[in-house]
C-alpha cells in the first residue's frame, strides 16, 4: 500500500532566495517549478520549496556532505545562522547545524571513518586468542585503509579461527601471520610485505601462505 518518500514540503517566504540557497550553494537540481513550488533532486526523495506567506511548521533537513566544515562556512556565506558549531559525536559522526532564513534547520553530517574513531575496535572474534595474537592482529590491520578495515577485520578474524579450529589450538601469533596473508587476495599480498617487516616478520619465511591459491 505504502511506496516510500517521495517528496518533503519546506514552507518558505522567498521562494527565489530558498531555491538559491538548495540549488546555488547546496547544489540540489531543479527537476520541476509550478504555481507557488520548485522541486529539487536531493539523491533521495524531492525536495519541495513551497511559497507560503508565513512559516508555521519548520523542518529540519539532515545533508551528507563530504566536507562539514567546508560546507557549513558555505551556508554562514550565504545567509545562514549558526545552530553548532562541527563537532565529532558519540555516534562517530561529524556534525553541524545552521538555520535558513526561513528558521528550518539544516543538519550537516558525515560519517567518521575508523582512523578517526580514537580507539580501535575489538575483533570479531568467538573463539580463544592468546593477547599476543589479537595485539599483532589489530597492529597489522592498521595498515589496510579505513574504508576497507571493518570488511578485513572480519574475513580475517574468520579464517583465522577456522584455521586455529582445524589446529584444534587456540589463536597463536603464528595462526593470525599465516591467516593475515591468506585471506588476502593472491594479486594483492605483496601490500603486505611492509606490515609484516615492520612487526619483525619476515615474508620469506611464509612463501607458501603467499602462494596459497584458496
Amino acid at each position: 500500500m505504502f511506496y516510500g518518500v517521495s517528496h518533503l514540503i519546506v514552507p518558505v517566504t522567498d521562494l527565489e532566495r530558498a531555491v538559491g540557497l538548495w540549488n546555488g550553494v547546496i547544489g540540489f537540481a531543479e527537476t520541476k517549478r509550478g504555481e507557488g513550488y520548485v522541486d529539487l533532486d536531493s539523491g533521495n526523495v524531492v525536495l519541495r520549496l513551497m511559497q507560503v506567506s508565513e512559516v508555521e511548521s519548520k523542518v529540519s533537513v539532515r545533508v551528507t556532505v563530504l566536507d562539514v566544515e567546508q560546507a557549513y562556512q558555505s551556508l554562514l556565506t550565504a545567509g545562514c545562522q549558526s545552530r553548532y558549531t562541527p563537532m565529532k559525536t558519540p555516534e562517530l559522526e561529524e556534525m553541524a547545524c545552521v538555520s535558513d532564513p526561513d528558521g528550518h534547520a539544516v543538519v550537516l553530517w558525515r560519517a567518521l571513518n575508523e582512523d578517526e574513531w580514537g580507539f580501535v575496535p575489538e575483533l570479531p572474534k568467538q573463539g580463544e586468542w592468546s593477547p599476543e595474537a589479537e595485539d599483532l592482529l589489530k597492529r597489522l590491520l592498521s595498515h589496510v585503509p579505513a574504508l576497507f578495515r571493518m570488511l578485513a577485520r572480519r574475513k580475517t578474524t574468520r579464517i583465522i579461527e577456522l584455521m586455529a579450529s582445524e589446529e584444534r589450538s587456540p589463536v597463536t601469533r603464528e595462526l593470525v601471520i599465516r591467516g593475515y596473508i591468506t585471506s588476502s587476495a593472491k594479486v594483492t599480498r605483496y601490500r603486505l610485505v611492509e606490515p609484516l617487516r615492520k612487526e619483525g616478520i619476515n615474508p620469506d619465511d611464509y612463501k607458501e601462505e603467499f602462494d596459497y591459491e584458496g
